[in-house]
């Protein structure tokens, strides 16, 4: 069956149309990891690693998957992480990823470098977003993103602290995502472009402006996105310590969620820095290759911390039973990052409508099947001992 008749049920079935959609750049931005990627292939491969204890004859007529997310309600334990360049994948590709969020009840988290700016995804929500954030050289931008944050009622920030430098992403160098391209290798691309109509018409000429909508003001002089990509790169500080995320803490006054930890130390430093949360992440395979699975890394860090951090697990995240496993493993909750972008590429608003009704039917199917009525009965019982 063709990508085009695909009725699609699991994020494999969108990231298929997405490849379809997308020009083969854009493509491989989503999809691809860091050096062999064999940290990406992990992410998911080990969560296969886990066997789950079904039961039955017992009474679950009635389930929920409601939880609550640093102390918000949510339809259930998981959020949209933050993507950047969300708003190439789809036009004004974050605004359509918030109103899906909402729809389905769970957080949207906007990526500094998301298309769409803070204050234009607030026009199109209805609630409070996340906003991530990088620690850049410039502190007095840092303290002007903080400030627009606040202007617009985000109360949660996912600070990431896992790219120091920038991972060796050679899909991104292939396609020259860098702006690094010969005179060959842009015709090549020119023409893969040329060959997506359908992408042409909705985000190239219907979705401008192309430009870093967080970032517009401080980077005036930049006319595209490789222009604004290479500013944020020189922007990236390698000096950061966790003096710096506790000036971060001075400065912010709501939520602070840690976004990169893989190790317990680094978790309860984490916890000392006055983080209310952190996410057990490798940056979607996409920074240290080699470096640790999220699920492999959850239970040590999750143990660690106990229950004096908020512990978030992304990477690897393709369905409802991937969430149910992470929670038994010690996380609160989950981001899905791909996920979302696959099914944005793929069906815009109603493709990430899609994919999260079916996370949650298939978080719904898992309890059944486990014995259990809600989310929060999931422990390291349901789990079959290796």
């Amino acid at each position: 069956m063709g990508t085009q008749r695909l009725v699609p049920a699991t994020v494999d079935d969108y990231r298929r149309m997405a490849e379809v959609r997308l020009p083969r750049q854009l493509f491989d931005y989503i999809d691809g990891g860091a050096v062999d990627e064999r940290t990406l292939a992990a992410n998911r491969a080990d969560f296969g690693r886990f066997n789950l204890r079904q039961r039955v004859l017992r009474d679950v007529s009635r389930i929920t998957t409601e939880a609550e997310l640093f102390g918000q309600p949510a339809a259930m334990p998981v959020a949209l992480a933050p993507v950047g360049l969300a708003g190439l994948f789809r036009r004004r590709g974050e605004t359509l990823a918030v109103r899906a969020a909402e729809a389905a009840g769970v957080p949207f988290c906007l990526s500094t470098v998301g298309l769409c700016s803070l204050e234009e995804v607030r026009a199109a929500s209805t609630k409070p977003f996340w906003f991530q954030l990088y620690m850049m050289r410039d502190r007095g931008y840092v303290r002007e993103l903080l400030q627009r944050a606040r202007n617009v009622d985000v109360n949660t920030l996912v600070f990431t602290v896992d790219l120091a430098v920038v991972g060796s992403r050679h899909r991104d160098r292939r396609n020259g995502m860098g702006g690094d391209l010969s005179v060959v290798g842009r015709l090549r691309s020119a023409l893969n472009f040329a060959a997506h109509p359908r992408w042409l018409v909705d985000v190239a000429l219907g979705g401008r402006p192309l430009v870093f909508g967080n970032l517009a003001s401080y980077v005036s002089n930049a006319r595209n996105v490789q222009d604004f990509r290479a500013w944020i790169d020189s922007q990236f500080d390698p000096s950061v310590t966790w003096k710096d995320i506790e000036w971060l803490r001075r400065e912010w006054p709501g939520t602070l969620i840690i976004k990169g930890i893989l190790e317990p130390e680094d978790a309860i430093a984490a916890m000392s820095s006055g983080a209310q949360g952190i996410v057990v992440s490798n940056h979607g395979g996409r920074q240290l290759d080699s470096a640790p699975s999220s699920i492999s890394a959850l239970k040590r860090i999750a143990d660690a911390v106990g229950n004096q951090l908020d512990v978030i697990m992304d990477g690897g995240v393709h369905s409802g039973q991937d969430v149910v496993k992470a929670l038994a493993l010690g996380a609160r909750s989950v981001m899905i990052g791909r996920g979302w972008v696959y099914a944005l590429a793929a069906r815009g608003e109603a493709g990430v409508r899609h994919i999260l009704a079916q996370i949650q039917r298939e978080i719904v199917v898992t309890l059944a099947l486990t014995g259990l009525t809600s989310v929060s009965a999931i422990t390291t019982d349901i789990l079959v001992s290796e």
